[in-house]
């Protein structure tokens, strides 16, 4: 068993914990339409180039660059315009010698053409779309000028993106436009989330003296989702040995990971890490991570799979799970870098005290001041939900100061 409150930064316990992570979840082939905020699982290729064929960045004169060559508005080009290009079909109109063709933005552009003279820079000099009549080109185009070449978005065969990609909307339009309709991705981990403590009821039922709500479960399946995974709550367990073990062992075996949350207080009724230990190897890595909130944290794993047993305390069980729980369920998706979220930078507004040591983490609301973005903390119990309800984010005491002096510049960690 590992050593209680043996404390480790929060990097050498992520450390620690993703050398034990080991479970690889297997691919799933789904719709590429609905495969939004999913991991690639394997490397995709362009099956075709990327435009097919060239297209036109403007509505205008197809023609030959050549045909353009010092052309301005005092001494336009002359050129005759032989026909037209339809959208949706093959430029049929060949260009000889001072001819040009009309096209639209998207359209093909005829083979003898090689630049597009956009009609704002043209003068017609007789009746459009009676062909052929004689148009002015006030300036002149060099070749390739406003033409998509063949391959210039993507060639044939290039990788369009990596295992282990993050699905984006961009990313899923950029699939469907090669005509990938299906794509293999990561299955999505199913996180088994448990309640424990008497004192714990449902949030549907009446809190009477010495009860609360059960709102960890909620929060928590809530972070699951945005990370990708799927939550599946397994209600709220009796402080007793036996159905502690009988319930997680069951959630386990059923699910790809395990967070229990409300078991990690110093209490002798704490019984989380027996719990897990007695789950399987290598069971618990840590209990005891230097951060406020959240110190009494649990870390483990069994058979591969993240086993959690977080404070109960709210604010301490987001900001663990966030910690932990949020990367362990990107990377069994096979995504080792978390999405970045939004920083932004702010003075903070007043001193905000800490112990080297540690890395502090503190609620905070922005509020715009004439002398910029402020960051104003909001102190409070880690039982408080509250004090997350009111931020806009989280900003970090790093773990090798004593504290932050007002005015000093900081990184808020916006919420998602």
């Amino acid at each position: 068993m590992a050593e209680f409150f043996n404390v480790l930064p929060p990097d050498e316990a992520r450390a620690l914990l993703f050398h034990h992570l080991t479970q690889t979840l297997p691919p799933e082939t789904i719709l590429t339409e609905g495969a939004l905020g999913r991991v690639t699982a394997e490397a995709l290729y362009a099956p075709h180039a990327l435009p097919t064929f060239r297209r036109s960045t403007m509505d205008g004169f197809a023609v030959r660059a050549a045909d353009t060559f010092g052309a301005s508005a005092s001494l336009p080009a002359f050129l005759t315009v032989v026909g037209e290009v339809g959208m949706g079909v093959a430029a049929d109109v060949s260009l000889a010698v001072g001819e040009a063709a009309v096209v639209h933005t998207g359209g093909m552009i005829p083979e003898t053409a090689d630049a597009v003279v956009q009609v704002e820079w043209t003068q017609a000099m007789g009746q459009p779309g009676q062909f052929p009549y004689e148009v002015e080109a006030l300036k002149a185009v060099a070749g390739g000028q406003n033409v998509l070449q063949v391959g210039e978005d993507v060639r044939q065969g290039d990788e369009i993106l990596p295992a282990g990609h993050l699905l984006r909307p961009q990313d899923l339009g950029g699939l469907l436009a090669l005509g990938i309709t299906e794509a293999a991705v990561s299955r999505q981990p199913r996180v088994a989330v448990m309640a424990t403590g008497d004192e714990v009821v449902a949030p549907s039922e009446t809190a009477g003296p010495g009860r609360i709500r059960d709102i960890n479960s909620y929060t928590i399946a809530a972070q699951i989702r945005q990370a990708g995974g799927i939550p599946v709550l397994q209600g709220i367990v009796p402080d007793k040995l036996e159905a502690l073990k009988t319930a997680a062992a069951a959630a386990l075996a059923e699910n790809d990971m395990l967070v229990m949350s409300a078991g990690s207080s110093v209490s002798v009724r704490d019984m989380t890490v027996q719990v897990i230990d007695g789950l399987g190897k290598p069971g618990v890595l840590l209990h005891g991570v230097a951060t406020r909130p959240g110190k009494p944290t649990i870390v483990g794993v069994v058979g591969g799979k993240l086993v959690l047993g977080l404070p109960g305390n709210p604010v301490s069980a987001m900001i663990q799970f966030d910690m932990f729980g949020v990367p362990a369920v990107w990377r069994v998706q096979g995504l080792h870098s978390p999405p970045r979220r939004g920083i932004v930078k702010a003075k903070v507004s007043q001193n905000i005290a800490s112990e080297s040591g540690r890395e502090d983490y503190v609620p905070a609301r922005l509020e715009e001041t004439a002398d910029g973005l402020t960051a104003v903390p909001i102190f409070g119990k880690s039982n408080l939900i509250y004090t997350l309800v009111n931020a806009d984010g989280i900003l970090k005491v790093p773990i090798n100061k004593s504290g932050l002096e007002a005015g000093e510049v900081v990184e808020v960690r916006l919420f998602d």
